[in-house]
């Protein structure tokens, strides 16, 4: 039988529509800087790219810096500037923020100066979505850009952080976008490519990858994929909730992704059951993604007030655009077998 991938809030199988554009712009030979032909053929196409991002995003009229990944657009957005954040932001913003913001039993965040402030728009691992306040300095966009509508040019953040690969894009390319005119020094210096804010010559290929994925993401919207992807989720959650009477389901209360369920079974740690579950034929984490391959509590669960033992075990399944009912009712009912078997070890 076929595997299932169910960690799409990992990374994403990459589009058909990104796959044609990078294969396209591999026969462009020209730099993006050079002003002949060639060159200016590639520019075009970045410039492209730019444009459907922006589009997709409910960004237009703002600047799209692209950059390497999500991770780098933090770093370009926050160097230098103290911004305060909470413990259940991605570990590239954490890494910029005093931790100081609390967050209750749901997830949610409190934020008393949004200009001095940093708030996810949706997390990775819980899928819980946060209200943002106007006027916040940076908001992480990654995994609700393409999942959720969004207007950026209405939200009255400062800045989003985004990537392509969590929308079916290429790995290695992602962006900072803000208002027009907003002022930010260069995190990386040199030839004055992307407005002077990011030096380097363009990924051009990962670029196009991404304003076609980009553009794709936001057809799915218009036709209410992620609907059907929500309603899957659910009929997961249900049948989960049925068989499993000592499971915690994190946010169920609570706005989240259509596509996320986290839970939690004390005593049975996430790793183990990571580990199981692909033995079995399913693709699932416990946790982010973005620790060099390590497995630990989850420091997310813990900031929301749940002890060691349930952190520890908490695991994350995160549906695609292409998840079936079969995938799903055959995940439950294969995890709901091993939760059995554990509870009668443990009993």
């Amino acid at each position: 039988m076929e595997r299932v991938y169910l960690d799409h809030n990992a990374t994403t199988p990459l589009r058909v529509e990104a796959r044609d554009a990078i294969v396209a712009a591999m026969d462009l030979c020209g730099n993006p800087s050079s002003v002949h032909a060639e060159g200016r053929a590639a520019k075009a196409l970045v410039e492209k790219a730019r444009a459907q991002v922006a589009s997709a995003l409910g960004a237009d009229g703002a600047d799209v810096i692209f950059t390497s990944g999500a991770t780098e657009a933090a770093a370009l957005a926050m160097a230098g500037r103290d911004l305060h954040g909470a413990p259940v932001e991605h570990d590239a913003v954490r890494a910029w923020t005093i931790e100081d913001l609390p967050v209750d039993q749901q997830g949610r965040v409190t934020v008393d100066v949004p200009e001095q402030s940093t708030l996810q728009l949706a997390n990775s691992e819980t899928g819980i979505v946060q209200d943002l306040p106007r006027g916040i300095a940076v908001t992480d966009a990654t995994q609700a850009f393409g999942k959720l509508p969004i207007a950026f040019n209405w939200m009255g953040a400062g800045m989003a952080l985004i990537s392509a690969h969590k929308l079916g894009g290429p790995k290695g390319v992602g962006a900072l976008v803000m208002p027009r005119g907003t002022e930010l020094g260069a995190q990386i210096r040199g030839g004055g490519q992307e407005m002077g804010r990011r030096s380097g010559t363009e990924n051009v290929l990962g670029i196009a990858g991404f304003g076609a994925a980009a553009e794709a993401a936001a057809q799915d919207l218009a036709d209410g994929v992620w609907d059907r992807v929500a309603q899957l989720r659910n009929i997961l959650e249900n049948a989960l909730e049925a068989g499993a009477t000592e499971t915690i389901f994190v946010g169920n209360g609570v706005k989240r992704l259509p596509n996320t369920l986290c839970f939690a079974t004390p005593g049975w740690k996430g790793e183990t059951q990571v580990m199981q579950m692909d033995l079995a034929g399913f693709s699932i984490s416990a946790g982010s993604a973005c620790s060099s391959g390590k497995v630990r509590a989850s420091a997310v669960l813990t900031a929301m007030g749940f002890d060691d033992q349930v952190a520890a075990s908490a695991i994350r399944v995160s549906l695609g655009p292409r998840t079936t009912e079969d995938e799903v009712l055959r995940f439950a009912e294969t995890w709901l077998a091993k939760e059995k078997r554990h509870r009668a070890r443990v009993a």
